[in-house]
């Protein structure tokens, strides 16, 4: 398979390969692949967001946010595509974890059309992105082509579901203690 076209813009923070925000520089590199609408996601966050923030703040370990559009399907208006656009426009105002935490709070159910432009744009405001910056951003969206970019690299990768957490490369169930687990053998080799 070839790699998959870059798009033209990619977000503030990307990794290397410009499929993911990395969050921290610390040696460990914790791939966590996640779709905005995927239930499964919003347990993996709204459990484990405290404990990957730490693991980022201390030096410990990076973190690659992998946002996909897995369950574009799952929406009447491609709510993960638009969901991940709106969190490159927070990528590009540094807030980038805030705002993915705060997507998952706030996370519709599948099958319906999912949360407006308007809406995502007021959720940014909620964690502080009511900067020009972010509105411009979230007006423009010169993220949509991004995460089919994403989605299209993780699928090359070998991602089949999300979430998909890898630790060093090596797949992790995704909990906290599994994660700190194989942070902590990662690091000792």
């Amino acid at each position: 398979m070839t790699d998959p076209t870059r798009p033209p813009r990619i977000p503030t923070n990307a990794t290397p390969e410009g499929d993911g925000v990395l969050v921290g520089d610390g040696p460990v590199r914790i791939d966590a692949f996640i779709d905005f609408l995927c239930p499964y996601c919003r347990q993996f966050e709204l459990s484990a967001d405290e404990t990957l923030a730490e693991l980022a703040s201390s030096g410990q370990a990076s973190i690659a946010y992998h946002p996909m559009n897995f369950l574009d399907a799952a929406s009447t208006t491609n709510y993960s595509t638009r969901a991940a656009a709106a969190s490159g426009c927070a990528s590009d105002a540094g807030r980038f974890t805030e705002y993915a935490h705060t997507l998952y709070v706030h996370q519709p159910p599948e099958g319906g059309a999912g949360l407006t432009d308007t809406e995502l744009a007021d959720l940014g405001r909620m964690v502080g992105l009511d900067a020009p910056a972010f509105t411009t951003c979230m007006t423009e969206s010169p993220y949509l082509e991004w995460p089919s970019y994403v989605t299209a690299r993780a699928l090359a990768l070998g991602v089949e579901a999300t979430p998909t957490v890898l630790v060093a490369g090596a797949p992790v169930r995704p909990e906290p203690r599994a994660v700190v687990a194989a942070v902590s053998l990662a690091a000792a080799h």
